[in-house]
């Protein structure tokens, strides 16, 4: 005999059923498994359809659990005891589970029954063994420990139903603790049954089916839920941030086999077919892109909209759009390269940084809080600014600087340090002003926004010169995929005598021949200092197009420059004042 779960609509009564026929009376059990749901299995065998199975006994929980699913127009998958068709011995346990091994219906003190079994070394597979119980039944029960004390006592008594308890153990005891005093408030909505679930999970719950990336890589938190036999995730931001990466990801894969564009609509915008029609990849055809508050993404492939169909039949081309030259994870590339070099420079000169900060306290940031850059993105670019020089140096001074400080010399950061304001001014109060303004350089550093117009201004005025602390490596190259990009570049380096030459060939080999000539390989002239445009101080585009936050960002940056003739120097008042 085999205990599990068979989704409802997967049962049908036996015809050998003794009460086969006819409607049962459910007055006296309907209000249980309304409340509770079915507890007791049903016995059942299969029917000579795989998947499917008739009830040999448990006939009225059936048709109660299938009275639920029609007034809440959600069905569940019921506990079952499968029997082999014949066999006598296996047709006696069930017998057994049916009249004997029954448990008292107060789920709390079943609850409080396999806690102090689980106490006892037992695990949850040997109690549903010795209770005739599936084990995600025994889980289901043991769930209720993540509820407060209070939430359980009202569950015993009645007072709140099976729906909202079973959401509830899915919140957090801050979330409980909120919940309660919802209910406690006579003026306040107070969430329960199925809306309780988009309460606990700030309006939305994503489940891990959504993702598009690798869940066995994802970091953050997953909330397993053992009614729904779902799992969601945690932290909505952080799914997100994964979510867009796989879908940029897939973006650049559609380029690179040729589509026209890769459209990407507005979130919870819906793809309507009727506004568009079917065109092959050949004659200028699409990708839509749709995705969902819930994380659910759609890829529409072939299609164009009805206007452009139109010029298509007339024989007129469509427009072929202008997007930016370089993808998204590319910019992540080029903020975290020149915040890197950025910050390196200023842990020289605390003077600047001493204004910088203030002007980060006069007029706030959004690390301002304070907050470390998380220094975020795929990861071999992560990989890539771990390894750089500007760096490498940033985090020899800092753990110099963390010795001072008495802090573990591997922590992270400085500004994470620990310990508490008094002690930690008590600490500084002994050390001279000099080795104060070098902490407040490296702390400087460690909050400055990576991408923001703020690096581009100290940049141009540090006088920084990427070639200094920069060489090009397989993150950058292996992502360029622009081809007017790629053809610029190879003009650049290895000139334009080579690159008209090679101006038919693939991608890859151009970025082959400019590997060649950054590293002197295969019979190139190596080529010393080249940094591309994009990571220069100030930055410029390869294209009219642009699409370079950087590029941008320099321009406002110019404009907001602290007045002309400081570039390369420390401000000199401070630096008496230090």
């Amino acid at each position: 005999m085999e205990l599990k779960h068979i989704h409802i609509a997967n049962l049908a009564i036996s015809g050998t059923n003794m009460r086969g026929k006819g409607k049962a009376d459910l007055s006296n059990i309907l209000p249980s498994v309304r409340a509770r749901g079915v507890l007791v299995p049903l016995i059942v065998r299969q029917n000579g359809t795989p998947d499917t199975y008739e009830i040999v006994a448990g006939k009225r929980r059936y048709q109660a659990a299938l009275a639920v699913a029609q007034e809440t127009g959600e069905a569940e998958a019921l506990p079952c005891a499968v029997i082999e068709a014949g066999d006598d011995a296996a047709a006696l346990e069930a017998s057994l589970i049916e009249n004997i091994a029954r448990l008292d219906p107060d789920e709390v003190t079943r609850w409080e029954c396999f806690t102090r079994l689980v106490r006892e070394g037992r695990t949850p597979e040997h109690i549903a063994t010795t209770f005739g119980l599936t084990e995600l039944q025994v889980k289901r029960t043991l769930a209720l420990g993540n509820l407060l004390p209070r939430i359980r006592n009202l569950y015993r008594r009645g007072e709140i139903d099976a729906a909202t308890v079973r959401h509830l153990t899915l919140a957090t005891k801050a979330q409980q603790g909120q919940w309660l005093a919802l209910l406690d408030d006579p003026d306040s909505y107070c969430p329960t049954g199925h809306s309780l679930k988009a309460w606990v999970f700030g309006g939305v719950s994503i489940p891990v089916s959504a993702a598009l990336f690798d869940i066995e890589r994802y970091g953050g938190g997953i909330v397993s839920d053992l009614f729904g036999d779902d799992r969601y995730f945690a932290d909505v931001a952080a799914f997100w941030t994964a979510q867009h990466e796989a879908i940029e990801a897939r973006i650049e894969t559609y380029r690179e086999a040729g589509w026209n564009d890769v459209v990407v609509l507005p979130q919870g915008e819906p793809f309507h077919s009727w506004e568009h029609e079917r065109c092959p990849k050949r004659k200028g055809g699409k990708v839509y892109i749709v995705t969902s508050a819930r994380g659910d993404v759609a890829f529409h492939e072939g299609y164009v909209t009805v206007r452009e169909a139109r010029k298509l039949a007339k024989g007129e081309a469509i427009d072929t759009p202008k997007r930016p030259e370089i993808s998204s994870s590319q910019q992540d590339y080029i903020d975290l390269h020149r915040h890197a070099a950025v910050r390196a420079r200023m842990i020289a000169m605390p003077g600047i940084c001493l204004r910088v900060a203030v002007a980060h306290m006069i007029a706030g940031s959004s690390l301002w809080t304070v907050r470390i850059e998380p220094q975020r993105g795929p990861d071999a670019i992560v990989e890539s600014v771990e390894n750089s020089l500007s760096e490498a140096r940033f985090d020899a001074q800092r753990r110099k600087l963390l010795g001072v400080l008495d802090y573990d010399p591997d922590s992270p950061t400085i500004a994470r340090g620990g310990g508490t304001l008094t002690g930690l001014l008590a600490k500084l109060s002994t050390l001279d002003d000099a080795t104060v303004m070098d902490i407040l350089a490296v702390v400087m550093g460690e909050t400055l926004d990576a991408p923001s117009d703020l690096v581009d201004a100290l940049g141009m005025q540090l006088g920084i010169d990427m070639a200094e602390v920069w060489q090009a490596d397989a993150a950058l190259l292996d992502g360029i995929r622009d081809r007017e990009v790629i053809d610029a570049m190879l003009a650049e380096v290895a000139g334009k005598e080579i690159a008209d030459a090679n101006i038919k060939e693939t991608g890859k080999v151009k970025r082959q021949i400019i590997r060649d000539c950054l590293d002197g390989t295969n019979g190139r002239t190596k080529v010393e200092g080249w940094v591309p445009r994009w990571l220069r101080f100030p930055a410029t585009s390869y294209t009219e197009r642009g699409g370079v936050a950087s590029v941008n960002r320099t321009a406002s940056a110019t404009e907001a420059m602290i007045p002309a003739g400081t570039a390369g120097s420390d401000v000199a008042p401070m630096a008496q004042a230090a």
